[in-house]
């Protein structure tokens, strides 16, 4: 899965853009009539097939919608159009020579001839045994650099796209709704058959499209009405789906069309959106590439001679707060849910110009903390603006909590991610394409999660709640409860600390049987870790100037042998390693703090400090009170835990 924010680009009339700042996108009218057709760049969306075979696909509506897409009248001299909105970036690696062979390449994968050789195509083909090959073989865009040369009047091309077009319009009759990947294409489809249509008018130069090409129109119709009976309803998809529709309604003058189209977006927006300004998608990337879509639907509702309100801009501005937090310091998101590693688009007059521009551009956002009731906990001990730290010396963190796992999420709640000094200190496992198998469902489980797992007990993928927190200017803590498996309680508080910087986790578990009680700490790969002790292991990169400290003070429990393990590089059962993308896997050291039996007490410290930087600590009670007094490279903190067991900073 790639996401690339793209700010507009243009192919022949004029240059269209969707304005990289502002809140509702920006509408140009198209520019005095030359060779080629109008394209602006669509946000370039997920790589993977996201639709799972058997299942519904469809995420309702469930918040009211909103009252004022298309209420007022637009006033533009104008007339309504809908750009082509290009071709997601396979147009870059299917070249027009390619189309030629009937050659198609996609991903990671070696070009495959996918047809005779004069545009007949076999359709079932999928050699790859990869949903998401065929999805995009179905797509039709890989067609891109054809269709943009046949716009330029390369009539040979032109040809050639056309047949290709036409033999899946033909092979593929309606309904294709049993053909999972054509059903999830079709969006994609419909947009490309668009820009094959301005292909024609712009190639040919006419003003209408001759008799020979108008399989298109009626392509085009079937595919509306497809979109009409199969809406997937209050996520990206849906979105996209309803963009499209709204495209078919534009370009044939259907104002039905056009009508649905702008009800959809209405209806989809306050649940895909919710009023904090959280996706419901349960994933950074998705929320980044959420936010291009929904600028990409106000643009086109306004080209296309409609107003698309307030509500849009109101939400998609929470949003843009929301993935400003959610940047790290070294200018990337917490990789959470589906999301490969990625750095956060730095769109200007947005808190994101700020946070994407590692603080050289834009004005530094306000809030410095942001806990989500969708799941999400982001914090930071600063935006760099002390320059002593700068935006990269500070320390970021996620943690995961809220509604069970779905759509794009994972297993991750109470999972905890945290940069420091420069660098990443605790990561998480990362982004698996969904055909990766064993390997997937390792990424999307606890076991690839900074938490506490119990892998003898049935998961249960639980709803996770925020019993209590506090923000002070030095520390910030939280308590989360839930029953992660079967048989099994887990409450987990979390205190970060500022000056110096550093996490600490108190996890208690209970369970009804015996159980292996697993704290992971899932660390870079380009560290490598060692035991020290009993209660401790170092993890440090070759010539790094810094290294982090993981260990554990006995509270509650004594550290049985074995206590603090390195796990790295295994394969049964997976665990030590890292998804930076969706076909990258990369060896990476985690460290677990084990425990067995019915109840557990692990009480985790992760300190990065410089690499010739000591750790030490003393413990001792005070009534009921228990104290642990750190000393981190000659800084001091006094961290406690009080007889009702709440774990503070004490000085």
């Amino acid at each position: 899965m790639r996401f690339k924010r793209t700010a507009g680009a243009a192919v022949g009339i004029a240059a269209l853009v969707l304005g990289a700042g502002a809140a509702a996108g920006e509408t140009r009218s198209p520019a005095a009539p030359s060779p080629g057709i109008l394209i602006v760049e669509a946000p370039e969306g997920p790589g993977e097939a996201q639709f799972v075979p058997g299942q519904s696909n469809v995420v309702p509506a469930t918040a009211p919608p909103a009252q004022d897409v298309g209420k007022n009248a637009m006033q533009s001299l104008a007339a309504p159009f809908y750009a082509c909105p290009g071709f997601s970036g396979l147009q870059t690696t299917n070249p027009l020579a390619n189309l030629y062979k009937d050659v198609f390449t996609w991903g990671p994968y070696a070009p495959y001839k996918v047809g005779n050789g004069g545009g007949n195509i076999n359709w079932a083909l999928n050699p790859y045994r990869n949903a998401s090959w065929y999805m995009w073989l179905h797509s039709l865009r890989w067609l891109g650099q054809g269709i943009t040369a046949a716009g330029q009047g390369d009539l040979t091309a032109l040809t050639r796209v056309n047949t290709i077009a036409y033999d899946w319009y033909r092979d593929n009759p309606y309904s294709w709704k049993g053909n999972v990947g054509a059903w999830e294409s079709t969006m994609h489809r419909t947009n490309v058959l668009i820009c094959l249509r301005q292909a024609i008018l712009s190639g040919l130069q006419v003003g209408a499209v001759p008799a020979r090409y108008a399989w298109v129109d009626a392509a085009l119709l079937s595919h509306a009405r497809f979109l009409t009976n199969y809406w997937s309803g209050a996520w990206n998809h849906g979105t996209d789906e309803s963009i499209a529709l709204f495209g078919v309604g534009v370009t044939l003058s259907r104002a039905d069309y056009r009508n649905l189209a702008q009800q959809r977006l209405a209806a989809a927006i306050t649940t895909s959106i919710d009023a904090q300004g959280s996706t419901n998608e349960q994933s950074t990337g998705y929320a980044a590439f959420n936010y291009s879509l929904w600028g990409r639907a106000i643009a086109v509702l306004q080209n296309g001679g409609v107003d698309p309100g307030t509500t849009m801009v109101t939400r998609r501005a929470l949003l843009a707060k929301w993935l400003a937090l959610a940047t790290n310091s070294l200018g990337k998101l917490h990789q959470l849910g589906d999301t490969e590693l990625q750095a956060t688009y730095p769109w200007v007059g947005t808190p994101m110009e700020y946070a994407g521009s590692l603080g050289t551009k834009g004005t530094a956002p306000p809030w410095r903390v942001g806990v989500y009731s969708a799941g999400y906990v982001f914090g930071r001990t600063g935006w760099g603006t002390d320059a002593a730290r700068g935006f990269r010396g500070e320390s970021t963190y996620s943690i995961r909590y809220g509604p069970a796992r779905a759509f794009h999420g994972h297993s991750d709640h109470t999972s905890i991610t945290y940069t420091a000094r420069g660098r990443d200190i605790v990561i998480d496992g990362g982004y698996a394409a969904y055909s990766a198998g064993a390997w997937r469902a390792w990424v999307v489980s606890a076991a690839a999660h900074s938490v506490l797992t119990t892998p003898l007990a049935k998961a249960t993928n639980p709803a996770t709640r925020l019993t209590g927190y506090s923000v002070k200017a030095n520390a910030e803590s939280y308590t989360f409860t839930d029953a992660p498996g079967t048989g099994v309680s887990r409450v987990r508080s979390v205190l970060v600390l500022k000056d110096p910087d550093l996490i600490v986790t108190w996890d208690r578990a209970s369970a009804t049987t015996a159980q292996a009680f697993q704290t992971l700490w899932h660390l870079p790969p380009d560290q490598r870790a060692s035991v020290y002790s009993r209660t401790t292991a170092v993890a440090m990169a070759a010539g790094d100037t810094t290294r982090t400290v993981v260990f554990q003070v006995p509270f509650k429990q004594a550290l049985p042998p074995g206590a603090t393990l390195i796990k790295q590089a295994q394969t049964n059962p997976i665990q030590g390693w890292y998804y930076p993308s969706s076909y990258v896997r990369k060896s990476a050291p985690t460290i677990m703090m084990a425990r067995s039996g019915r109840t557990a007490s692990i009480l985790s410290f992760i300190v990065p400090v410089r690499a010739s930087g000591s750790v030490t600590y003393t413990t001792r009670w005070s009534g009921t009170t228990f104290i642990i007094n750190l000393n981190v490279g000659g800084a001091r903190a006094a961290i406690a835990i009080s007889g009702g067991g709440s774990l503070y900073r004490a000085g």
